[in-house]
């Protein structure tokens, strides 16, 4: 009877234990879904991005529709594939066509001008919304995007503008250095004005490659454009397939 009463004094003296806390659950941090490396942008795109990237978009797919054509006008309408494309083969036949008498010099420059110039305005507004993103992106593992921000930085307009100038001469992408000069600041005023001496530059060296061939050269355009369909076939071909080897490669 007397070890009751000290039993139940123990249990009043004993301290509660604390109830222990059930670990809080871990906060799952959801990714944005628009926050793509692949995309020039971060956060949810703006009317003018969704704009501007269906313009890219759209001037790549224009390039693609245009290849079954190329062959076929080569030898035929070398002028109109010049507005169309602004493709080497063009300038040098439109020329070529010119020194035997069918066309005028001075035209095919001049055709040569929009055709080289049509979607490059479109690089120079991406570099000057999207900024280094967009450089980065259309330089893909190069180290060409890197290595221009680097001299624009040093140099400032000392490089840009001469980089816009001689832009279809250098072994680079040309989108590269039009979206640096946006990306740099460069109006776009001075950026037209200087692409166009360049492409005029170029078209000059092409015209004048196939003013001196000649007759030579339009026989290989005509020889072209009479197999036209078969060369366009092979040139899909090879598209697909270097589509397909890149797909592997990434995955």
């Amino acid at each position: 009877m007397t070890e009751e009463p000290a039993v139940a004094a123990a249990d009043q003296s004993a301290p509660e234990e604390p109830a222990q806390e059930k670990p809080a659950q871990e906060k799952t941090v959801q990714a944005d879904p628009w926050d793509d490396p692949r995309l020039p942008w971060s956060g949810k795109p703006r009317r003018v991005d969704v704009l501007l990237w269906a313009g890219i978009t759209l001037s790549g797919i224009y390039y693609l529709a245009l290849l079954p054509f190329r062959a076929s006008l080569v030898g035929t309408h070398p002028v109109l594939l010049e507005v169309l494309n602004g493709s080497t083969e063009a300038i040098v036949s439109g020329a070529a066509f010119a020194r035997v008498g069918h066309g005028s010099l001075t035209v095919v420059l001049l055709a040569a001008i929009p055709g080289l110039m049509k979607f490059d305005l479109l690089y120079w507004l991406a570099g000057r919304i999207w900024g280094e993103r967009i450089i980065l992106l259309l330089s893909g593992r190069r180290k060409h995007g890197p290595r221009f921000m680097a001299r624009v930085q040093r140099w400032g307009w000392k490089f840009t503008w001469p980089a816009v100038v001689v832009a279809p001469f250098l072994p680079v992408p040309n989108v590269i250095v039009y979206a640096t000069a946006g990306w740099a600041g460069m109006s776009w005023v001075t950026f037209l004005v200087l692409d166009a001496i360049g492409s005029l530059l170029w078209a000059g060296m092409l015209a004048g490659l196939g003013y001196t061939l000649g007759q030579h050269a339009v026989t290989v355009a005509q020889t072209v454009s009479r197999y036209g369909l078969w060369i366009s076939i092979g040139i899909v071909v090879l598209i697909v397939i270097g589509q397909v080897r890149n797909s592997r490669r990434h995955r």
